[in-house]
C-alpha cells in the first residue's frame, strides 16, 4: 500500500484502489489500456473522477433530501453540487479502512454513525477479487441501528468512450424522469443495441437479463452482477459513459411500495449481499 492507493496485478490487469476516496476503484487497465476511466491513484482527486464508486445505502435520487420511515420524518443533507436531491449515498463520499490485502484481493470497510447525510447506523464492507481476465467486487451491507432500514446498493463505473463503443444489453423496461432526474413512469425499452455515441440515456431500466456486453476497437468487457437493475448514462458531451448496476430505481422510497422496486427494508443485525463481475479480454 501508497500513502495514496493500493494496487493488485494479475496477469495483464492491473486494478487500483483509492480507500480514502470512497473506497473507490481509482484504475482498471488491461496492459496499458484503461478498461473503465482510469487514473493513477496518485493523480486522482476525488471518487467522482475515479473509474468507480460505491453505492449505499441508496443509489442515485432521494428525492427532495427528505424521506419518511417508521411513521418518522428524516432530512438528508445536499452531497452532489446544487443537485435538489441527495445523490448515491453516503459511503463514496467516506474514507474507508483496509481489512486485508494480499496478492489476490483488498477488502475495506466504511462504519457509519448517525449523522445528517443517512440518520441510520450501518457496517460495508468492499472486497475486491482480481484474476487474470476479470474483476469481481463484493458488498456487504449490515444494518447497526436498533430497528429496520430502508437499504439499497450499487456501483457506479464509468467507461472510457473510444472509437466504435457499443452496447449490447438485454433488458424489458425503462423509467422516464423528470427534468430533477426523479423517474416518472415506466416504459417499455426492447433492450439497448447501439454505439454509445448513438444513445441518449440517463435512465434506469428493469428486466436486465445476461452480461451487459461492452465493446470498442480495443476491448471486449461482459458486466454482470447480483442486482436487478441496472442505470445507463451517455452523456453526449462527456468522454465517458455509464452502466450501473442497481438494487433499486431511483426514488424507490417514495413510492407507493418501495420494495416491488427494489428497496431492500433490512432488519437490525441483517446483512444485504451484492456482487458484480468485469470479464476483459482485449478485442
Amino acid at each position: 500500500m501508497t500513502p495514496t492507493g493500493i494496487e493488485l496485478t494479475r496477469g495483464d490487469l492491473r486494478l487500483a484502489l483509492r480507500p480514502d476516496l470512497g473506497g473507490a476503484i481509482a484504475g482498471l487497465w488491461l496492459r496499458d489500456i484503461p478498461v473503465m476511466r482510469s487514473t493513477e491513484p496518485a493523480e486522482l482527486a476525488s471518487a467522482r473522477k475515479s473509474a468507480c464508486y460505491p453505492l449505499a445505502p441508496y443509489s442515485n435520487r432521494l428525492g427532495y433530501r427528505r424521506f419518511r420511515w417508521l411513521g418518522q420524518d428524516y432530512t438528508t443533507l445536499t452531497n452532489f453540487d446544487d443537485n435538489p436531491h441527495s445523490v448515491h449515498g453516503v459511503a463514496w463520499q467516506r474514507p474507508w479502512q483496509v481489512f486485508r490485502h494480499d496478492e489476490q484481493q483488498v477488502e475495506l470497510g466504511y462504519s457509519h454513525q448517525p449523522d445528517g447525510h443517512w440518520p441510520f447506523a450501518f457496517d460495508v464492507r468492499q472486497r475486491f477479487v482480481l484474476s487474470p481476465a476479470a474483476l469481481e467486487v463484493h458488498l456487504s451491507f449490515t444494518n447497526l441501528a436498533a430497528h429496520t432500514q430502508p437499504v439499497g446498493l450499487g456501483w457506479h463505473p464509468y467507461f472510457p468512450k473510444r472509437p466504435h463503443s457499443r452496447l449490447h444489453i438485454e433488458l424489458t423496461d425503462r423509467w422516464e424522469s423528470d427534468a430533477s432526474g426523479l423517474p416518472t413512469r415506466r416504459v417499455p425499452q426492447p433492450g439497448i443495441d447501439g454505439d454509445v455515441s448513438h444513445l441518449a440515456f440517463d435512465h434506469c431500466f428493469e428486466g436486465w437479463k445476461g452480461p451487459a456486453r461492452i465493446r470498442d476497437d480495443k476491448l471486449s468487457l461482459r458486466l454482470t452482477s447480483s442486482l436487478p437493475y441496472l442505470v445507463v448514462y451517455t452523456p453526449e458531451t462527456s468522454p465517458y459513459y455509464c452502466v450501473e448496476p442497481v438494487s433499486h430505481v431511483s426514488n424507490a422510497i417514495h413510492m407507493t411500495d418501495p420494495g416491488a422496486h427494489g428497496l431492500r427494508t433490512l432488519d437490525a443485525g441483517a446483512t444485504l449481499d451484492a456482487w458484480m463481475k468485469l470479464e476483459v479480454s482485449a478485442a
